[in-house]
């Protein structure tokens, strides 16, 4: 559907500059979503925009009038915004506008002076394979803003105090009469000697500087639950940042790293580790013992075994996190080599092996092959 701009603003084809403008005016007022707040308020209002700023342009207003929106995107200009009205944003013109006209804004004030909470922290730290396992009480070293004990956070040298700022009088806002298409405005904008706080310091405090924080070393001892894996945070309240105004501090989160061990392996709450057995151990079995994080713990391997099965010792694994009386398991993989090199006795017996197995008389070469085979 085509788009009028004159039934926008409400103004006939004939409409004199300062009849646009008058239009423009009472439709703002209408339309800003700070004011108006049905659903279509927004898209209303950008239209608008759009409208006023082709038909308060003569060149782009002839273009409109003669070819409508098409012509003008054939003569280069944009019908879907930013529009430029040569002194800023759409949204800079309805904010000043309003500003002078009853404080509207386009979102939300912050107050300089309201409690502002501190920053949180982040401290990555390194675990060994067993400290992250069974938990571990570690002493570790932070920097963080501390509330100047000095000046007690108010950034003003002890024995002197903020004073009203002689910019706004302590108002915190300086009104600044600004002319424009739309005619002669006041514009409210933040105090820029005190930044919106309405104080200034004249003495600020030598140790922080006028910041009323200091950045400050410091040792705690946390905590660490058994449990924990790669990536697992640990939350601990307060010791971030402080806070600005009175406000509470930040939190500092650890966040873990676990470094690999030698022989064991994780996944979730498993431990998993490789068993190398002899040939004459996969063929008959055996009872072995296998080193765990609990210690050596005894494994029944069952005859005939086959490479690369994975046997369990039950409740020897991580204890599980937050409920450390569970335990994952350890998995044992098994594997085996053919020995290197054989004696006269042994290839005799190895010999003999392979004639009641196969039922024939064994070749050398295929008995090298075969032991090769197996040890690689």
């Amino acid at each position: 559907m085509t788009t009028n701009y004159y039934e926008i603003l409400g103004v006939s084809k004939d409409a004199t500059q300062a009849e646009i403008k008058s239009a423009f005016r009472k439709k703002a007022r209408e339309l800003h979503p700070d004011v108006n707040k049905a659903p279509d308020a927004e898209e209303k209002f950008k239209e608008l925009g759009k409208a006023y700023e082709t038909l308060s342009n003569e060149e782009k207003r002839s273009l409109y009038d003669r070819y409508g929106e098409e012509g003008l995107s054939n003569a280069g200009y944009s019908t879907s915004g930013p529009f430029d009205f040569g002194f800023g944003d759409i949204n800079d013109i309805f904010e000043s506008f309003f500003g002078g006209m009853g404080g509207f804004s386009s979102g939300p004030s912050v107050d300089p002076n309201a409690p502002q909470r501190g920053h949180d922290l982040r401290l990555d730290i390194e675990l060994d394979f067993e400290e992250a396992a069974f938990g571990v009480e570690k002493e570790i070293k932070i920097d963080h803003l501390e509330m100047c004990k000095d000046c007690y956070g108010t950034g003003a040298e002890p024995g002197t105090k903020p004073v009203v700022c002689p910019e706004c009088n302590g108002q915190g806002r300086v009104v600044r009469l600004t002319k424009t298409i739309l005619g002669s405005i006041q514009q409210v904008t933040t105090c820029p000697k005190c930044g919106g706080k309405g104080q200034v310091i004249n003495s600020p405090c030598k140790k922080c500087g006028g910041e009323g924080r200091v950045e400050v070393e410091k040792t705690i001892k946390v905590k660490i639950p058994a449990g924990v894996d790669n990536n697992a945070k640990i939350r601990v309240a307060k010791e971030g940042d402080a806070g600005k105004n009175g406000g509470s501090s930040g939190d500092l989160y650890i966040v873990m790293y676990v470094k690999p061990h030698k022989e064991f392996k994780r996944e979730g709450f498993n431990v998993y580790s490789e068993l190398n057995i002899s040939l004459p151990q996969a063929v008959l079995g055996d009872t072995v013992l296998v080193n765990t994080i609990h210690g050596e713990k005894e494994l029944s391997v069952p005859s005939g075994i086959e490479y690369g099965k994975i046997l369990t010792i039950k409740n020897a694994g991580i204890p599980y996190l937050g409920h450390p009386e569970k335990r994952g398991d350890h998995l044992v993989v098994i594997k085996y080599k053919a020995p290197k090199s054989l004696n006269e006795e042994e290839k005799r017996l190895y010999k003999k092996l392979f004639e009641l197995s196969e039922n024939k008389k064994p070749n050398e070469k295929f008995i090298d092959k075969f032991k090769n085979a197996i040890h690689n």
